[in-house]
């Protein structure tokens, strides 16, 4: 975090000072369980909880100041030293939006910049921005965001741990209505926008499909006209932004054949090794020759979170040889994406339950048929929220390709996926291949029971419905992983 004085904060913020002035904190935190010495604890107001109600904890902790929305005494009756503001919440967006400023301002007086990439998309993001860092990392000093920070608080507290070395600032960016991306964009200001795809993701919370694309967009408009706009032309949503922003476009596809004169950043001769992994030929804007790219990511649904990284890098520089070494040596950075366990007794495990959307879960769910060629294949799942009143449909359609992709057994877990295990009862799946649990302790004991060496087991769901917890557990070797609440957190 760049330097900034208690007065400058409250003057950025537009907040009432109630603290010595020159306090300078070094450290944002939203958690008071995350503070140390130096921390600013913003208490903002939770679905669940007030931050207001853990101050004493923050400054117990070593926090220096705190950004408030009403006073809050001490143990003693004396004040802590605070900043009150309005929000919270809109109060970090001030002061991370004025944090980039001077990191750009100051990049730009010593002769070098400060290259922010925004990322957006339905699915995709957090992977696409891991691959990216990954390459950035090697070319110069990287932020990005940590997990899938990528809302009004998440933003913030990545952009919070960039200084003036930062040479680029990876930001994803999600959005749960119109009017989220861009307040996200004007907060960082990016030169290169990274649009991934447009699925069904939070289409009840948006009033549809069209209202994500409208959203989604709007940070292609934010770009400025120097600025690259790096949009995916295999969905038809995103290759209809063209006319959205004034950028440069630098459109990605992993379809040569089918329309390769308009694309810049190519995926030719896609293949699919025994272990899942994708492999092709990158080709660059301005090169005759491809780059091999042998990636160590599981399924072939990534070689669009490949070619976007590859193409924003390509954007930002990076010559073409280092962004595909780069891309063929990660492996998966954050968790539960298509995490593969090998437990010691020959079952393996892939959690892919950190989200799940229509699109996701079918990626899924082919990647699991490819790999199970000749083993047991169990399907793991629970329901797709936020859908709507798509919900029911998306559900029975899941149910449906579950059984025409021949998965051995099928386990749905939660009221709210029960419609995907009837809709694979009525396409033909019945006994013991297809089964319904309460709850994700009822699929534990079935599972403990009834995997075998050389079985091949998925867990794909919505992240607050928690099977990544459950897939965590399943992946620890048989004998220790018996108790019931051994390396799970609260669902």
């Amino acid at each position: 975090m760049i330097a900034f004085t208690a007065a400058e904060i409250a003057e950025i913020t537009n907040g009432r000072l109630a603290a010595d002035p020159t306090i300078t904190p070094s450290a944002v935190v939203t958690d008071s369980r995350e503070a140390t010495e130096g921390s600013l604890y913003v208490a903002k107001p939770g679905e669940t909880a007030d931050g207001h109600d853990f101050i004493g904890s923050a400054f117990e902790r070593g926090a220096v100041l705190a950004l408030v929305e009403r006073d809050v005494p001490n143990g003693s009756g004396l004040p802590h030293p605070v900043i009150v503001v309005e929000d919270a919440v809109l109060a970090m967006g001030a002061l991370a939006a004025e944090s980039v400023r001077r990191i750009r301002a100051r990049r730009e007086a010593e002769g070098s910049d400060l290259t922010v990439i925004g990322i957006t998309g339905s699915a995709g993001k957090t992977t696409t921005k891991d691959l990216l860092a990954g390459i950035l990392s090697t070319e110069g000093s990287t932020i990005s965001p940590q997990g899938s920070y990528n809302g009004e608080v998440g933003v913030p507290l990545t952009v919070f741990k960039a200084g003036f070395d930062t040479r680029y600032l990876v930001i994803e960016m999600g959005a749960t209505g119109i009017g989220h991306i861009r307040y996200l964009a004007d907060m960082v200001r990016p030169t290169i926008g990274v649009v991934l795809g447009i699925g069904t993701a939070h289409a009840g919370e948006f009033g549809g499909v069209d209202n994500i694309a409208v959203a989604k967009g709007e940070l292609l408009e934010a770009l400025p006209d120097n600025g690259t706009a790096v949009i995916n032309l295999d969905d038809g949503r995103v290759a209809a932004m063209r006319s959205r922003t004034t950028a440069n476009i630098l459109g990605f596809s992993a379809q040569a054949a089918d329309d390769g004169a308009a694309a810049d950043v190519l995926a030719v001769n896609v293949e699919t090794n025994p272990a899942g992994n994708p492999e092709f030929e990158l080709f660059l804007p301005g090169g005759t020759t491809g780059h091999r790219v042998s990636s160590q990511l599981i399924g072939a649904h990534h070689v669009a979170n490949l070619l976007a990284a590859a193409a924003a890098a390509h954007a930002a520089g990076v010559p073409g040889e280092r962004i595909a070494a780069s891309l063929s040596a990660q492996t998966a950075a954050s968790r539960w994406r298509m995490e593969r366990t090998e437990r010691p007794d020959g079952v393996t495990v892939i959690n892919d339950a950190y989200n799940a959307n229509p699109e996701s879960m079918r990626a899924a769910l082919r990647t699991l048929a490819d790999l199970g060629r000749g083993r047991r294949t169990w399907a793991v799942l629970g329901a797709m929220l936020e859908l709507g009143p798509d919900s029911i449909r998306e559900h029975t359609a899941v149910g449906t390709q579950v059984v025409r992709l021949n998965i051995s057994r099928l386990v749905v877990v939660g009221r709210e996926a029960r419609s995907l295990y009837v809709s694979a009862i009525q396409e033909g799946s019945w006994g013991e291949e297809c089964v319904f649990t309460e709850t994700a302790e009822e699929a534990y004991d079935l599972l403990q029971n009834e995997l075998e060496p050389g079985d091949l087991v998925l867990f794909k769901s919505s992240n607050s419905v928690g099977l990544r917890h459950l897939g965590d557990r399943i992946a620890l070797p048989p004998q220790t992983g018996a108790s019931a609440n051994e390396g799970s957190e609260s669902l």
